[in-house]
């Protein structure tokens, strides 16, 4: 039998062992999601605090819970290491390592490579290799192929390669990785059709598509799609606040059209992995043939300037209040790039900070999520959310409108409010002392 049919087989009889390379919030979920189907599944990461807390039976992620971990070791389905010898014994390797961007707007693609190598290093014949990490269009092909070629293997013959862009949403209870749509491409019709048969013993629906140029930049335009109408949104909002208009209202009256129209909200910035880092890799692709994205760089850019506009907005308001930002008591609520997740990546909340801490204002902040900040330029921790520390603040912005929060105790106690989230009037929390974005 070659290795294409033993294979297959292995993975219609879920008796493909399977690694998830990298456990981060996309690495895990798959993890977990392919071991609760019936498939053997070890998870492989660097990271020796993630390791050791998974090997206490503990959850590091938000969307997952700690007895969701300990039924699955409970099951002897799952196991997780920070051995890399472990890719040897893999049929399926998922790799779902980092992907940032420079300081420059570049793509690092440390990760990836360092990724490829260790594969190069483990790889034997009959394992199927699929990349999740969003990268460029041309990665899987130009990147990560000719690294595995290095070990002798041949693509087809040996292994098998594909592409498939995660999609999943920290936070998101309706929608996660088992009920969203995955698209494969493979870079082989071999590698398409293993895929197939991998996520559809676990996802509802695959979508196979011509090649992994085709998967790989499906995603930038998920996400490029984002960026543009975020821009769009939050730009529109400034115009509105110089027109003296209500751009929530403005919004609602629009989304009441029920063709050519999709809702976007304005808001603090954009945070997370996702829509600040994947089409800055497009752009960057594209200069790379000589094409300017305008629009996605414009977009990025107007996004990059909302959280100095939210601290200049903030300044605005107080003197209106006869106050000056420096030297005024400032409470930002919620530092998390979204609500009721612990993730801080590209979050705005971080650069609103820094921004009213360059005007010299006193800055604290409350997140039931993140109980410190020990980052470049940022050093404190998390106040205890309470009716004293509202009233003793001349300032409190809304940058992340987590679930939990008692938002009619701070309505209530806050002297002046900064909603950029439009969370109270969500609530229908009404005050004079609140300002929307």
């Amino acid at each position: 039998m070659n290795a294409y049919n033993e294979l297959m087989k292995k993975i219609k009889s879920k008796k493909a062992a399977i690694v998830v390379m990298g456990l981060g919030y996309v690495g895990l979920p798959i993890a977990l999601e392919f071991s609760k189907k019936g498939f053997d599944v070890t998870g492989f990461d660097t990271n020796r605090h993630r390791i050791e807390t998974l090997k206490k039976k503990r959850s590091y992620i938000n969307d997952i819970s700690s007895e969701e971990v300990r039924e699955i070791f409970r099951k002897h389905r799952f196991t997780a290491t920070t051995d890399e010898k472990t890719l040897c014994s893999a049929d399926v390797i998922i790799v779902c390592v980092p992907t940032p961007l420079r300081k420059i707007k570049e793509p690092d693609m440390r990760y990836i490579v360092k990724a490829s190598k260790s594969l190069r290093g483990w790889i034997r014949p009959g394992q199927l290799i699929i990349i999740e990490s969003t990268t460029y269009p041309g990665t899987t092909r130009d990147i990560i192929l000719p690294e595995l070629k290095k070990s002798g293997h041949e693509l087809d013959e040996d292994f098998f390669l594909a592409f498939s862009p995660e999609r999943i949403d920290p936070g998101n209870e309706k929608y996660g990785f088992t009920n969203i749509p995955k698209v494969v491409g493979g870079l082989t019709e071999k590698s398409t059709k293993l895929s197939e048969a991998l996520y559809g013993a676990v996802v509802k629906k695959v979508v196979g598509v011509s090649s992994a140029e085709v998967a790989e930049t499906s995603k930038l335009l998920e996400n490029t799609f984002r960026i543009v109408n975020i821009g769009l949104i939050n730009e529109f909002a400034m115009l509105c606040d110089k027109l003296n208009i209500d751009v929530w209202e403005v919004i609602r009256a629009a989304g009441t059209k029920p063709f050519g129209f999709m809702s976007f909200y304005p808001g603090p910035g954009i945070g997370g992995h996702c829509i600040p880092a994947d089409p800055m890799y497009l752009s960057w692709k594209a200069r790379t043939v000589g094409f300017r994205t305008e629009m996605i760089d414009l977009a990025a850019e107007i996004n990059r300037m909302i959280p100095r506009y939210i601290v200049r907005r903030a300044e605005r308001l107080l003197k209106k209040q006869g106050k000056r930002l420096k030297g005024s008591r400032v409470l930002v609520i919620g530092v998390t790039y979204k609500k009721d997740v612990n993730d801080l990546r590209e979050s705005p909340a971080l650069d609103i900070i820094e921004g009213f801490q360059k005007k010299k204002a006193k800055v604290e902040y409350h997140d039931p999520y993140i109980s410190y900040l020990d980052i470049p330029g940022i050093r404190l921790r998390s106040r205890n959310l309470s009716s004293g520390l509202l009233k003793g603040q001349d300032l409190v912005l809304i940058a992340t409108d987590h679930a939990g929060l008692n938002y009619r105790m701070i309505a209530r106690d806050a002297k002046f409010i900064f909603d950029a989230r439009n969370v109270f009037e969500n609530k229908k929390i009404k005050g004079k002392n609140i300002v929307k974005l």
